[in-house]
């Protein structure tokens, strides 16, 4: 009876085994295949950016150019005002990011640690503004920029966007994860609130202060909607208002599908070398604040 058993469960073995292998075969073909559909309009964009006119046209899906050429990118710098967009981005980015991780912080780390009455109304507040959907507010937005009269400029770009709820939600839940001995030991030693702000605070934030880094760089790199009722000079517009006056027509005739793609390449290339260098900072502080949430 019991060689049976050692029989029966030896012969077990094996089927486990091999069920085990194709489950995880099984597994990584649904990942690659989910990943290649992830991925290959992207590839097809970068793809087409280095084709001519008629590959372009003529072999739209074909990963490979022929022949490849860089007379797109070459036209974006030179046919186009992409030298000014890119550094409007660049300058209405820096500003907005510095701005939102400066204030959000100061926002949040007041609504975690300092008592005062209307507290919990002003985070309720926070909390329907972020429930709002953007577009609603694009009407209102343009009647105030024109009303207080700096519609049309860098300040019409910049000050409605230099804070966010999101960012001060973050830094708000991550500074009520931080353990107040360390404040209060700062504070017995004579700190003032803003000497515990500066040099208690903010340095055990660092993972918070990155993912809102990231988030706000990419949030306004790609920002689009807000350019149109901010601005309507050209010489004012930013990489992705840009790229919509590209992709609206106003190129004139033909498709011109490589330099519309290669503008698209440029526009995506500094989101993308933040992301991958700050990548392992940005997924701790988002598993730091989902484990305080």
């Amino acid at each position: 009876m019991a060689k049976a058993s050692r029989r029966r469960a030896g012969q077990s073995g094996p089927v486990i085994r091999s069920r085990s292998r194709a489950s995880t075969f099984v597994g990584y073909f649904l990942l690659f295949t989910m990943g290649l559909v992830y991925l290959y309009p992207f590839v097809i964009q970068v793809a087409n950016s280095f084709k001519t006119e008629p590959d372009a046209a003529a072999h739209p899906l074909s990963p490979i150019p022929d022949p490849f050429s860089l007379g797109a990118y070459e036209r974006a710098f030179v046919h186009t005002d992409m030298p000014l967009w890119l550094a409007n981005s660049v300058f209405v980015t820096l500003v907005v990011t510095v701005g939102r991780v400066l204030l959000d912080s100061m926002a949040g780390y007041a609504l975690a640690r300092i008592r005062f009455r209307g507290r919990g109304a002003i985070f309720a507040g926070i909390i329907a503004v972020m429930a709002v959907p953007g577009v609603v507010l694009l009407i209102p937005k343009f009647l105030v920029l024109n009303q207080i009269g700096i519609y049309d400029s860098y300040t019409a770009l910049i000050l409605p966007t230099i804070v966010d709820a999101a960012g001060v939600f973050i830094m708000k839940q991550f500074f009520e994860s931080l353990p107040a001995s360390v404040e209060e030991a700062a504070r017995i030693d004579g700190a003032g609130i803003w000497r515990i702000f500066w040099s208690v605070a903010l340095p055990m934030a660092r993972p918070a202060l990155i993912t809102l880094t990231i988030l706000s760089f990419q949030g306004t790199w790609n920002e689009l909607t807000h350019t149109l009722v901010a601005v309507q000079s050209p010489e004012l517009f930013t990489l992705p208002r840009g790229l919509a006056d590209l992709v609206s027509g106003s190129l004139g005739a033909g498709t011109q599908y490589p330099l519309k793609l290669a503008a698209a390449v440029l526009t995506t290339i500094p989101v993308a070398v933040i992301f991958i260098v700050f990548q392992r900072y940005f997924i701790r502080g988002a598993n730091e604040g989902a484990e305080k949430g």
